[in-house]
């Protein structure tokens, strides 16, 4: 019998979902998507190539704008096989195997992100509350190690939820909310006690994400103390003008981030109107605005963008 449920567990499958009753349009609908992933990819590839080649931006911002483009970029790709199977090929279905390597993948990808704004956030109060010391304190070697810490640290937090989610059995209608796999998701359709998951999905949220945006809050604390003490209003401005930025970016991946994690875990399944938009706007909406507001707000990258493609 084990054996028969082994082969069951290994051979089925999950269905995900796209837009219910909008199936008749899948095709434009696939359109509209297409078109955010070429601009995202293009997007956020641009501003890879920018900074790789020009001497003058390879700074610490513009080293940590690199980091979120490469977060971006993976974040697209990790979700562009399974939405745009569906959209375009109708085919929904995806392998227990598939689906948690893609979840993996994801929330890791997630955090990364998160860490980067967190990264970023330190690079603004360096600059404006210790200008002086900016140079020696984001050394080049320093970023990188900081960079590889907060890769491991993602890594080590989503390996075990894969694991977690394997050795449950699922006899339940497979079908999730979203075109792609999330844990939070998932462990739903379990026939299992699913407390552990609970529990251990709900503190790394609070030690990663959450934590990330406490670091993030009181970067901007410490920042905005320090800007109201600039005798100059055109100096406070210039100032707060170099955060505009990083605090769209913030607000655009906090936000979806959060209430799509707040939905799945005390919806009760109620309210797919508001999950299935916005779980799309967490990992679509980020990649795509994240590489326009930097062009348009940091001049420095506005003008060797302009200038490379003049050439």
């Amino acid at each position: 019998m084990s054996a028969v449920n082994d082969t069951n567990f290994n051979s089925a499958v999950f269905l995900l979902t796209g837009i219910p009753g909008k199936e008749d349009i899948y095709l434009w609908i696939s359109i509209s998507f297409c078109l955010i992933y070429f601009i995202s990819i293009v997007g956020n590839s641009v501003i890879l190539f920018i900074i790789k080649t020009d001497p003058s931006l390879h700074e610490p911002m513009y080293i940590f704008l690199s980091m979120l483009a490469i977060t971006d970029l993976a974040l697209s790709i990790s979700t562009m096989p399974t939405i745009l199977g569906i959209y375009l090929f109708n085919s929904g279905e995806i392998s227990l195997n598939a689906c948690f390597a893609q979840l993996f993948f994801i929330h890791f990808v997630v955090k990364t992100e998160s860490s980067v704004l967190v990264l970023m956030a330190f690079d603004r109060f360096v600059a404006i509350c210790n200008p002086l010391r900016y140079a020696s304190i984001l050394t080049m070697p320093r970023i990188a190690k900081m960079g590889l810490v907060f890769v491991l640290r993602g890594v080590a937090i989503e390996l075990p939820f894969p694991f977690l989610l394997k050795r449950f059995r699922y006899c339940q209608a497979n079908i999730l909310s979203h075109s792609y796999c999330l844990h939070q998701d998932v462990m739903k359709l379990a026939c299992s006690d699913i407390t552990v998951n609970n529990i251990y999905g709900l503190s790394m949220a609070v030690l990663t994400v959450g934590l990330d945006s406490m670091l993030i809050f009181l970067s901007y604390v410490m920042i905005l103390k320090t800007v109201l003490n600039i005798a100059s209003h055109a100096e406070c401005l210039r100032a707060l003008n170099t955060c505009v930025a990083h605090l769209c970016a913030v607000l655009l991946f906090y936000i979806p981030d959060i209430g799509l994690a707040v939905i799945h875990r005390f919806s009760n399944g109620t309210s797919h109107l508001l999950k299935i938009p916005l779980g799309y706007v967490h990992l679509l909406v980020p990649p795509l605005m994240n590489p326009i507001v930097y062009s348009v707000k940091s001049k420095h990258l506005r003008a060797r963008i302009i200038r490379a493609f003049i050439k």
